[in-house]
């Protein structure tokens, strides 16, 4: 509703209520104006009804008229003056009251909006207090972060090494495997040939045996001690074996060495990876709170 009805608006609305027989009042004023709040239409409503006695008295004076007539004009005038100051002043108390509840309305909304502003006041500083810990908080969020971010680089580069470790390891064993079949080839290549030179040692050995068997036993003695010579031959032929043998097995048992040695590495690197890949979940999972930081600030991991 409007504020700052203007005053002889409102005398001439309460004018119509009191000439429809109605006692004017904020109510049925501000229902004549269509319009007007209840605090200006009540202050202006208090002087019509002071204006309204002044109006009043000075309809007192009459023209010339007959004593009896005149005097008992003037009383029942009197009278009816009588009766629209008791109105008067009825509508006055009426609108005194409508003014102090209004008044005590007025001063309950004050009262009110003090408390508000009170706890907005302190809403704000507890606003304050907490937007200055999700700050702290999330400095210590990104230092920490810095500080994963580093554990890990450090551990790529940890792991870069490992896999480079383990590629040497891998091409050092596929060397010693290499080496390991080119021994043996070597060996079983060494041994044929030894079988094979036995073998014929052996059949020309019995070749002779059978063309000497006719010659004299003087020949008995000189076939014995060539038996010898192939029976040494023989035996080398044996120590030979047995010495690539041990070295086949030596060979052997540092692969195994460095196949658990690679496995080890493989074991490691595996654990490095697993460890960069918790450590990666667990700063995505901090990442976040950051992220809902514009509403709250962002919270603890």
């Amino acid at each position: 509703m409007a504020v700052g009805v203007p005053e002889n608006e409102v005398f001439a609305a309460a004018d119509a209520v009191l000439a429809r027989g109605e006692r004017p009042t904020v109510e049925r004023v501000r229902l004549e104006l269509g319009r007007g709040s209840p605090a200006r239409v009540g202050g202006l409503l208090d002087q019509w009804w002071a204006r309204l006695a002044e109006r009043l008295s000075g309809e007192t004076r009459l023209p010339a008229l007959p004593g009896e007539v005149s005097q008992a004009f003037v009383a029942v005038w009197q009278q009816a003056i009588h009766l629209a100051q008791g109105v008067a002043e009825q509508g006055l108390a009426e609108q005194r009251k409508v003014l102090i509840a209004e008044r005590e309305r007025v001063a309950e909304i004050e009262d009110q909006a003090r408390q508000d502003a009170a706890q907005f006041r302190q809403q704000a500083a507890e606003a304050l207090v907490g937007r200055q810990a999700v700050e702290l908080r999330l400095a210590d969020l990104e230092l920490l972060l810095s500080q994963r971010q580093t554990q890990i680089e450090d551990l790529q580069q940890q792991r870069e090494g490992l896999l480079h470790e383990r590629r040497e390891a891998k091409q050092q064993y596929q060397a010693l495997q290499q080496d390991l079949q080119a021994l043996r080839l070597k060996a079983e290549q060494d041994l044929q040939s030894l079988r094979v030179k036995a073998e014929q040692e052996r059949v020309a050995q019995e070749s002779y045996v059978r063309g000497v068997e006719d010659r004299a036993h003087r020949e008995v003695d000189r076939a014995r001690e060539e038996g010898k010579a192939v029976t040494a031959n023989f035996k080398e032929a044996g120590r030979q074996v047995e010495q690539l043998q041990r070295r086949l097995e030596s060979i052997q048992a540092e692969l195994s060495q460095t196949q658990q040695r690679a496995a080890a590495q493989q074991a490691r690197a595996d654990t490095l990876e697993q460890q960069l890949t918790q450590l990666r979940q667990t700063t995505a999972t901090k990442r976040k709170p950051r992220s809902r930081k514009p509403a709250a600030a962002m919270s603890d991991p």
